[in-house]
This record gives structure tokens, C-alpha cells and sequence, in this order.
């Protein structure tokens, strides 16, 4: 898996990117695990915090715990939800700070293709939730359904051949319902379901769907900010030229992704 492009390093510029939309994500998916509130939960790669704001307003848990290793999403993730339940800590997917049987439900949004031992992570969830306990993932499907991604990368390698190997449709092959329920089948998780989750993403101008490419968070905002002046102007044209423009100048796409749980 090629990862060096990846940057994490400023928290607002990935809220314009995507953050925007794995929120309305995040609250699909709370729905759809449909537990009780006052339990335990856990959100392992919590990042800026969408999913423990989701978590928050769906499930009125007990106590809540995010965790990532980014110290930017962390400090706005404090920031955005200063008293509200919920605490924060620095670590990473496959060493959670968290002991065994410690929460009702360990998820992740948005997180789990970052890191290639992906049945190391779903492992370490496994281990820090209780007997009975859900453990529950969502990715973009950056293939076909990630319809904002789509659109970039397919423009990309239409003016740039190299750009394929950057593709995460290329990249990442966890991203698919069937690859997800075995991973969560072979670490032993029970009951595991799979569902397609799929939200509106309107732009209301090209610029409102430009410029979150140029902020250097992500695989193809990193991919974008790496070009030639030149190659980067040729790839905006050609994008502008494919993208559905409505008269009024708005875009409207969709964004799916592919969710999964199971039982401990």
C-alpha cells in the first residue's frame, strides 16, 4: 500500500475536504447500529471528531473515548466538543490505550484502509469491547460510489498515467463489502453485516469543489498539491469539463460508504 502522500497534519483543511461529509455518514451509521444508550463506546481513529459528535446526539451513551494520533484533529476535535461527555487520547489503531472488555462498542469512521494490518486493527477493537459488545466500521467506497473522489481521480489519470498508482480506488481493496465481511468473520466477530450507507454531497459552485483538493489533506488533495503548476491546471480544466454542472453553476454528486459490524 503507498501511503507516503498522506497528510494529516491540519484538521480544518480535511473538514473542508471531507469532513463536511462523513459527518452526515457518521450519524447514518450510529442509526444503523441502532444500540441502547448508556453504554460504552469507543471511536478508534476518532479524528476531528464526527463520529463522536454522531455518537453524542444518536446514542446518549455513558461515557465516550476518541482516539487518534494526530494532534491537530485531536485539538479541534477538543475544541468542537468542549463540554460535552467525552474524553480524548493519543494513540494508535493497533495499540489501543484502552484495556480488554473495556466498552460496548468499538468503531471507526473513515479510518480503517489507512492502515495495513487491517485485521490488526479490527483485532485490537475486538479485544477492548465486552462479551456481547458490537464492533462497527464505515470506508468510503473510493472505487465506484465516492462519487467527489471518483470524479478527481479519473480526470487525474486522464492528464497524468502516474496518477493511477496514487488512485485509492487502486490503493485500497478493503473498501468492499465482501472484503469487509470476511476481515470481520476472521477475527472472530459474530452476526457480521455489511451495508452500502449513501449521502447527497451538493457543491454550490466548481471553486466550492476545487479548492478543498488544494488544502493537502488526504490522498488526492496530496496527490494534487504535488503537481507541476502546469499538470495541476491541465487536471482542473479537465474536471471542469467532466463534472455535471447545473446552469446555476451548483454540482451535485453522491457520496457512498461501506459499512459493517458484528458481535463479540
Amino acid at each position: 500500500m503507498i501511503t507516503a502522500m498522506e497528510n494529516w497534519n491540519s484538521a480544518a483543511a480535511y473538514d473542508r475536504y471531507a469532513g463536511r461529509w462523513s459527518r452526515l455518514v457518521g450519524e447514518a451509521f450510529v442509526a444503523w447500529l441502532g444500540l441502547p444508550a448508556g453504554l460504552d463506546w469507543a471511536d478508534v481513529g476518532c479524528g476531528t471528531g464526527v463520529l463522536c459528535q454522531a455518537v453524542l446526539r444518536g446514542a446518549a451513551p455513558a461515557s465516550l473515548i476518541g482516539i487518534d494520533k494526530s494532534e491537530s484533529f485531536l485539538a479541534l476535535a477538543n475544541e468542537r466538543l468542549a463540554g460535552h461527555s467525552v474524553r480524548f487520547e493519543r494513540g494508535e489503531g493497533l495499540a489501543l490505550p484502552i484495556g480488554n472488555g473495556t466498552v460496548d462498542a468499538a468503531v471507526s469512521g473513515l479510518m480503517l484502509n489507512f492502515i495495513p494490518d487491517h485485521a490488526g486493527v479490527v483485532a485490537e477493537m475486538r479485544r477492548i469491547a465486552r462479551r456481547g459488545g458490537t464492533v462497527g466500521v464505515y470506508v468510503w467506497d473510493y472505487a465506484d460510489g465516492m462519487q467527489m473522489m471518483r470524479q478527481f481521480w479519473d480526470a487525474a489519470r486522464q492528464v497524468d498515467p502516474a496518477a493511477e498508482r496514487w488512485d485509492q480506488g487502486q490503493r485500497f481493496a478493503i473498501c468492499d463489502p465482501d472484503a469487509l465481511r470476511r476481515l470481520f468473520a476472521s477475527t472472530g466477530l459474530h452476526e457480521v453485516e455489511v451495508r452500502a450507507i449513501q449521502v447527497l454531497t451538493p457543491f454550490q459552485d466548481f471553486d466550492d469543489f476545487w479548492q478543498p483538493f488544494l488544502g493537502g489533506q488526504g490522498g488526492a488533495p496530496a496527490y494534487c498539491a504535488a503537481l507541476q503548476a502546469e499538470t495541476r491546471d491541465r487536471l482542473r480544466q479537465v474536471l471542469s469539463e467532466r463534472l455535471p454542472i447545473e446552469p446555476d453553476g451548483s454540482i451535485h454528486l453522491t457520496a457512498r460508504a461501506w459499512a459493517v459490524r458484528g458481535r463479540v
